[in-house]
Parts: structure tokens; sequence; C-alpha cells
């Protein structure tokens, strides 16, 4: 047998891995290798393969839950029962699926392939944003009227918060295969698309990103706020040179400029309606403060909350906003104070994984890591962690994270 295909054939976990990833753009049918993986979890976890005392073992049952408990402590007092256990039932798939990434990531020489292989994926859809900005069509459709939507199509507009999150997986790959002129092409490539994507929390994600970045191959003061002095000057430049030859993005900026007006309503229409969905989310805050109204039960609750006129409100329906848009309103209006809790408990866990750990460790994690931080930068806007599309990817992520913690890879 070719070794090179044999080698392939050994590292079928890998790809099964990076199979979620790939299968992103295509709606449901990322959830085929999460269930694989799942049955897969239990498999080893059944034959004993798995090593319940190794860290990131620990870090993902304990990262399970904080995320997973709250869901269920809020189902006993959900406006929507089924939605909400649904919820609790269905969620309960990251556990296993973490656990074989664990245990399919512990050979070191996997970390390189998957972050190579992300890039590349990212990068692809990068270009073909590219594209669908100079002809209109990309892999995913023409574009959508007030921003390009990418290989997601125009019925999905995840593009640009995607790349931003993903963003470090790219930039990781071309400055370990290029050097430093690779890391800069890799910012210029994903700029445009993020850019022109049209969601302004992509653009303060990707910034993270970036400043992140560029610390990290800097590790000097002076040179880190010269090299920021001069990728601001170069964002301003394609800035500008967007805004003025692109009508997409000037409609998102005439819309941003809503806010200098100062009254409540123009901030209301600048954020696309979100100072609305924060105020009936605090409603529903204060009306369930202890364990919110349920997982994925916002839009439910929603029309109780609402002040009358709203426009999200569906009458035939009887429902509202999908969810609350910011990731500290989500958990709290949906699992209330005890979920808040269990988040900011999981954070220090995953912070503190990070500042014990060495270096070697940290270099696998640092991918995963930086994305999760532009994933939920709690400054920002945001969508629905408990969600089956964005919570999947930010599984993905933290499954990564948390196997990046493995003792003794080799």
């Amino acid at each position: 047998m070719n070794p090179s295909f044999a080698d392939t054939l050994r590292s079928w976990p890998l790809w099964l891995v990076v199979a979620p990833l790939v299968l992103l753009p295509f709606g449901r049918a990322s959830e085929a290798p999460i269930i694989v993986m799942a049955i897969a979890g239990l498999v080893l976890a059944a034959r004993g393969r798995l090593r319940w005392n190794d860290p990131a073992t620990r870090l993902a049952v304990a990262l399970f839950a904080c995320y997973w408990l709250p869901t269920l402590l809020s189902a006993f007092g959900a406006v929507a029962p089924e939605r909400t256990w649904s919820t609790v039932g269905t969620t309960l798939r990251f556990l296993p699926f973490a656990l074989f990434v664990v245990w399919a990531m512990r050979d070191e020489a996997h970390w390189l392939r998957l972050v190579a292989v992300a890039g590349f994926v990212v990068a692809l859809w990068a270009l073909d944003a590219w594209m669908q900005a100079f002809t209109g069509f990309s892999l995913g459709g023409p574009a959508e009227k007030e921003r390009i939507s990418g290989i997601f199509g125009a019925g999905n507009l995840k593009l640009g918060q995607t790349l931003a999150a993903l963003s470090p997986f790219a930039l990781f790959a071309a400055c370990a295969r290029f050097g430093r002129r690779g890391l800069v092409v890799a910012m210029a490539l994903l700029a445009l698309p993020i850019l022109l994507a049209g969601s302004r929390a992509a653009w303060l994600s990707y910034a993270i990103v970036l400043v992140a970045v560029v610390w990290r191959e800097t590790r000097d003061a002076r040179k880190f706020f010269l090299a920021i002095a001069v990728l601001a000057l170069a964002a301003a430049a394609v800035f500008a040179a967007a805004w003025h030859g692109s009508m997409r993005l000037d409609a998102r900026i005439e819309r941003s400029l809503l806010v200098l007006n100062g009254t409540e309503h123009a901030v209301d229409e600048a954020s696309a309606g979100r100072v609305r969905i924060w105020r009936t989310a605090r409603a529903m805050i204060e009306a369930h403060p202890l364990t919110g109204v349920g997982a994925r039960g916002f839009r439910y609750a929603y029309p109780h909350f609402a002040e009358p006129g709203d426009d999200f409100v569906d009458d035939a329906g009887d429902i509202g906003a999908s969810h609350a848009h910011q990731i500290v309103l989500e958990v709290l209006s949906e699992t209330g104070v005890v979920g808040l809790v269990f988040w900011l408990f999981g954070t220090g866990l995953a912070l503190r994984a990070w500042l014990r750990a060495d270096a070697r460790t940290r270099e696998r994690a640092r991918a995963p890591g930086l994305a999760l931080v532009a994933m939920a930068f709690p400054i920002n806007t945001h969508l629905a962690f408990y969600s089956a599309w964005w919570g999947l990817l930010f599984w993905w992520l933290l499954a990564l994270y948390c196997a990046a913690f493995a003792r003794n890879t080799d």
C-alpha cells in the first residue's frame, strides 16, 4: 500500500473532526459528522478507551456541564417547555462529540494538519466571496441586496461572522507556511469579504483577532503600536475604497450613521432594531431572574414582554425575535442568573487551563482559543449560542480547545 495513502487512512479521526467545518455552509449537513463522532465517543467510553483523568477530558466534561446544566434547570419554568426540553435533549450530543475530538486529536502531528486544512477551507470561502463581490455571484448563488453572502447563500447571512470567528486558522496557517508575508496576504484576503458581508459584529470580531495576532508577532510595545498604526491606516484605505465602490457597504454605513442623530429611535434603527430586542430581553430577565424563560424560549416569550407596536412580533404565530443578539443577555434571559454563573465559571476554567499550560500546549490551543474569544467577546452582538448552527460551531471550537490540553500527546 502506498505510504501516503496508508497515512491518510490512519488519519481518519482528523478528517472526521474537520468534516463539520467543511459542511458548515450546507445547513444541517454539518450535523452528520457531529452525530457520527458523538456515537463514536460513546463507543470509546463504553470500551474504556477514554482517559478520564486527562486534563483535556476533564475540561471538556466541565465546560459541557457549564453549558448544558443551565438549559436543564431552565426547562422546569420554561415558557415553551417543549422547545426547551428539546434543546436539553439535543445539546447532549456535544459531550460525546467533544470526548471523541479529545481522543482524535491526541496525536501531536494532527494539529498542524488541522490548522492547515481549516485555514485552507476558510481561504476558499474568502476567495469565493471575492468572486461574488466583483461578479455578484458565488458558489452560494447571487449576493443579497445589502451585503455579500458568499458560499452560505443570500438566505443565510452568516459569512462575515463565520469568517471573522474562524480567521485565526487562516492567519496562523498562512504564517506557518509562508511567514509574515503570508500572514499579511491572509489578513488582506479576509478583510474585504468580512467588510462587504456587512456584519458590524464581524468587523469588531476580526479587529480583535488582528490585534491578538499582531501582538503575538511583535511581543514589543513599540513594534506593536507601530504595526497597529500601519494596520489601521491600511484598514481605513480599504474601508474608504470599499465605501466609495460598493453600494452594499454604503447602505450599511448610512444606517450606522443614524446613531449620530442621538435619539433612541435613531440608535434603534442604526442597530437594526437591537435596542428594542435588548429592552425586551431586559424585561424577560426582570420577570424571570433565576432561570430565565427557558433555553431557546426567547422567541416564544418575546410577544409577552415587547412594547406595543414592536415590528418583531408576529401576531399570527405569537412569536418574536429569535434571540437576544448579545451573549450576556441571551444567557440571562434564557437561563437566568444561574446560567450566567455557570457560564462565568466555565470561562474561568478555560482561562485557568490556558494560564497553567506550557508553550507547546498553548500553541495547539491558540487558534481555537482566539476563535472563541472573537466569537464570544461580550462587548459585541452575537448569534444564538444555544441554536443548532452557531451552537455547533461554538462546540466545534470548544472541543478543539479542550483537546489541546491533552497530556502526553505525541
